[in-house]
């Protein structure tokens, strides 16, 4: 439990009403007596008429909208969401290493690291202070995890890659894994093999089953703020600019170099050896097929139809050259008739 004066001593903000007590954060929908809700659109406004939270934060330009006890603060779901992790932190087993657990002798583990069950720790590895290693993991040879970071069950880190502080990786991830690098011998595939690594920055958060490639040759590199949601496939190579967000199943392959505060929506697709700009938006299910050098938003795709409009449309397309074909084809025989009667078209 804590009481409004409490959070805005830690958060900031202005308290308005009463100082009351809360347990929990709900939406205004769902929010119990004793919980706290927010505000930040307006059109839920007749929800804050209705809910039964005990308080409600919005923002200073709303502060007239309800009595109830109140907390106005610049950006209401930013302040929500600070509250949510001050009454929810996370879970923190108890340190040490499970007696299942392997750990490489020569392995170099700081004060207050948590290996859990069935884990293994690779030759050569560093993990920092405070770090947890859950159920299952592998941490391969060579691999360095900075202080207070976190592996969720049977997340995989291959030899050799580096995580910063404060990163988060939740279950069944993979990092640095081999690229998808091949050479055609005429008759076949031949590997190349993939001998950089893969470095991770400092307050990175990568989702459930999200693989990352290590580099051909140099690493791939995700750079420090940046959040990865579950799915996703970073192929080798690949260098994300900081703070860069991106959506479920979107798919970078090689070589590609993505900017600082860029969004990815969920399957947005982007082509190798390309170059994003900072602050680019990519919308949902858009493939990116050449380089943005300008920030910006970008969507590739149509709006939704019925399957009978989306048929027919598609005929219209087949025939688009040819149309485009008779279109040209036309305005030359009325260029000439327009010559020959001395006729102007403008």
């Amino acid at each position: 439990m804590l009481r409004l004066s409490d959070i805005v001593a830690q958060l900031g903000g202005e308290l308005v009403g009463d100082d009351t007590e809360i347990r929990q954060v709900a939406t205004l929908e769902a929010a119990k007596p004793d919980e706290l809700a927010f505000l930040a659109n307006p059109k839920y406004r007749k929800q804050l008429d209705e809910t039964q939270a005990a308080a409600v934060v919005l923002g200073q330009q709303s502060r007239d909208l309800t009595q109830r006890p109140r907390i106005l603060a610049a950006n209401p779901y930013l302040y929500f969401a600070q509250v949510s992790a001050l009454l929810n932190p996370p879970r923190m087993p108890a340190a040490g290493v499970h007696p299942t657990a392997w750990v490489a002798p020569d392995a170099r583990l700081a004060p207050g690291v948590s290996i859990g069950p069935h884990a293994s720790v690779g030759q050569g590895a560093i993990l920092g202070a405070n770090v947890v290693i859950e159920a299952g993991c592998r941490v391969g040879e060579g691999v360095e995890i900075g202080d207070d970071s976190r592996l969720y069950p049977n997340v995989v880190i291959y030899h050799d890659c580096l995580l910063g502080q404060r990163v988060v990786v939740h279950a069944n991830a993979v990092i640095g894994s081999d690229g998808f690098g091949n050479a055609w011998t005429g008759e076949g595939w031949y590997k190349i093999p993939q001998i950089g690594r893969v470095r991770i920055g400092n307050d990175v958060e990568i989702g459930s089953s999200t693989t990352i490639d290590r580099g051909a040759l140099g690493d791939t590199v995700i750079e420090d703020g940046v959040r990865l949601d579950n799915q996703i496939q970073i192929a080798h190579n690949v260098h994300i600019g900081r703070h860069t967000a991106m959506a479920g199943c979107v798919g970078v392959a090689g070589s590609t170099r993505i900017g600082a505060y860029c969004t990815f929506g969920g399957s947005a697709m982007i082509l190798g050896h390309l170059e994003i700009a900072d602050r680019v938006n990519i919308m949902a299910g858009t493939l990116i097929g050449k380089s943005i050098l300008k920030a910006g938003t970008y969507v590739g795709q149509y709006p939704v139809q019925s399957h009978e409009d989306w048929l027919a449309n598609a005929s219209h397309l087949r025939r688009l050259d040819a149309m485009a074909k008779r279109l040209k084809e036309l305005e030359r025989k009325v260029g000439r008739n327009d010559a020959n009667t001395g006729e102007s078209t403008s």
